[in-house]
């Protein structure tokens, strides 16, 4: 038997439909209403502590407020508040010299420094062909004054600050060397990072090393790379020993000339899509590969090593990786400074996220502190060579 609904039974189902969609909308507005009336009492709260103390502080602290400076660590503070360690909030100048080192040029004298123990800033390396590699600095050295300002008085930090500036402009600094004050003058000079070295190890091995991943890594590293197997490399190692990660453009362009092609790599965002991070060409080099890592190799470097194990076969020696799987996005405000958020966390497209638990070496080879001989490596060509056979 046929059945059919009458137009007035039709019209008293819809009647009810529309009742119930009503009541339903009406309810989950009136919780998301609640809800947001709720945030916003909690951060009027928020909000007026902050107020209350700033009306305190203002009131009794003994010295001036520079206005700026407080502005500033308000908002790192903010930031440090939600308990990730990689975001951050940037001042102009901080945001700057960040923007600086990323593209791989900085404006400086080309040592990178440390703060000692005794409050001063103590030099940790020499950059080759920079202002200083012909002078009498050397590494250890203790930097007690910046232009005539002790480090002591104006701060480790603020010194370091002082020492950046533009192209062509002098700097003074005072080192100390057995108990011994010596002026030094240089001037600041324009120097290009170099991130990316290589050489063969042998007749049939190319050994390729990357520090970071700016943006004129890729460069660097086809030049190298091209130069290598010109040279009859017929394997190639390399060495992420220490490389803390970088830019994801660069860290694609680097993987486009190895891998096959497709995707290589997706980032998950907090609604839950997806969206491709690395794809790589049709191009690809057909030879055997074979990467180092340590505890200090982590984020671009990681994942230049998970996508070649996956995609290559490429073993991975050395010791288990830091374990950062997550993207930070920069946002510039009116003023110049900036956010550094997490946004994103990443994988390759065959294996999971690593972020909190690094890479596992397929080789385990730990280098002993104060050892002479480079284990790791010479582990890695032992591997390499097997493949080559």
């Amino acid at each position: 038997m046929n059945k059919k609904i009458s137009l007035g039974l039709a019209l008293s189902i819809s009647a009810i439909v529309c009742a119930v969609t009503f009541i339903v909308t009406s309810f989950f507005s009136l919780q998301s209403f609640n809800k947001k009336v709720a945030d916003v009492k909690e951060k009027s709260e928020k909000y007026k502590q902050l107020e209350n103390a700033d009306t305190y502080i203002r009131e009794n602290y003994l010295h001036d407020i520079d206005e700026e400076k407080l502005g500033y660590g308000i908002l790192k503070g903010y930031i440090n508040g939600l308990g990730d360690k990689y975001s951050q909030y940037l001042t102009p100048d901080e945001y700057q010299e960040m923007l600086a080192e990323d593209s791989g040029k900085v404006i400086g004298l080309g040592i990178t420094v440390s703060k000692d123990s005794s409050g001063y800033i103590k030099v940790s390396s020499i950059m080759t062909d920079s202002p200083v590699s012909d002078s009498i600095l050397e590494t250890g050295d203790i930097i007690v004054a910046v232009n005539g300002k002790d480090v002591l008085e104006e701060g480790a930090e603020e010194s370091v600050a002082l020492m950046s500036g533009t192209a062509g402009s002098d700097i003074e600094i005072t080192i100390r060397r057995n108990g011994k004050d010596i002026p030094l003058k240089f001037t600041r000079q324009m120097i290009e990072i170099t991130s990316v070295t290589g050489n063969m190890l042998d007749d049939y091995i190319g050994y390729i090393r990357i520090s970071s991943f700016r943006a004129n890594t890729p460069d660097q590293f086809r030049n190298v790379l091209e130069k290598l197997t010109m040279n009859g490399a017929k394997a190639i190692i390399f060495d992420l020993r220490n490389n803390g990660g970088g830019l994801a453009d660069s860290l694609e362009k680097c993987l486009d000339p190895l891998l096959p092609e497709g995707v290589i790599a997706v980032e998950k965002y907090k609604d839950g899509h997806t969206e491709t991070l690395v794809y790589s060409d049709e191009s690809e080099l057909d030879i055997p590969m074979t990467v180092i890592v340590n505890g200090n190799t982590a984020s671009a470097a990681e994942l230049f090593s998970a996508s070649l194990r996956d995609f290559k076969g490429s073993p991975i020696v050395g010791e288990q990786t830091y374990g950062k799987g997550v993207i930070q996005t920069y946002h510039e405000f009116d003023d110049g400074s900036a956010v550094s958020l997490t946004t994103s966390e990443y994988q390759t497209s065959l294996s999971e996220c690593f972020d909190g638990i690094g890479l596992t070496p397929d080789y385990i080879a730990v280098q002993s502190e104060g050892e002479s001989d480079d284990f790791q490596l010479d582990k890695a060509v032992e591997v390499t060579l097997q493949m080559i056979k």
